[in-house]
């Protein structure tokens, strides 16, 4: 008993020396070595049970890094694999752009025509206003004839501006699908 009492006062104080403390427990109680015994056999257990997990765990992290070598090597070659295959559509992203290009620029000098249609129908519509009273019969028909002409023109060019505009929405979708 006396030395289950050493014991608890060692324990709390400072590390004790295992060895000797079985011994000196051992000499108290001869049969408490059944239960040492047992503690001995269980611990063994433990500490082969805690090397596999350190085993398993080491195997497991090399088995990590070498998938991530592995994924890190896949993803690269993928990337080149894919960058060659989106090459594949190269002459029609050309094409479609070179479209896109033509179609605007088309687009441009149509609504250019149009300003210009705009500045000379309000220029005949001011001569007219200004010239009212000087002007005869003939002038003012030659005049609205003129106006009305301009006036065909530019409806004509509204709808081709139209159809331009609704083209290059077309080329647009067409790029957009065939982008990667």
């Amino acid at each position: 008993m006396m030395a289950l009492g050493v014991c608890v006062v060692l324990a709390g104080c400072s590390p004790v020396n295992r060895e000797q403390l079985s011994k000196d427990v051992l000499k108290d109680d001869p049969e408490f070595s059944s239960v040492l015994e047992k503690y001995r056999h269980l611990a063994g257990r433990i500490e082969t049970e805690e090397r596999k997990l350190a085993l398993k765990k080491t195997t497991v992290e090399q088995s990590i890094a070498q998938l991530r070598r592995d994924l890190a090597v896949t993803a690269a070659n993928v990337k080149i694999r894919t960058a060659e295959i989106k090459k594949g559509m190269e002459p029609e992203q050309t094409t479609l752009s070179s479209a896109l290009a033509r179609a605007a620029e088309e687009l441009r000098a149509k609504q250019l025509q149009r300003a210009t249609l705009g500045r000379q129908i309000a220029q005949l519509r001011k001569a007219a206003k200004a010239a009212e009273n000087v002007w005869t019969d003939r002038d003012r028909a030659k005049n609205d004839a003129q106006i009305n002409e301009l006036l065909r023109d530019a409806a004509r060019v509204d709808q081709e501006i139209a159809t331009m505009k609704a083209h290059i929405r077309l080329i647009k979708e067409k790029l957009l699908l065939i982008r990667f």
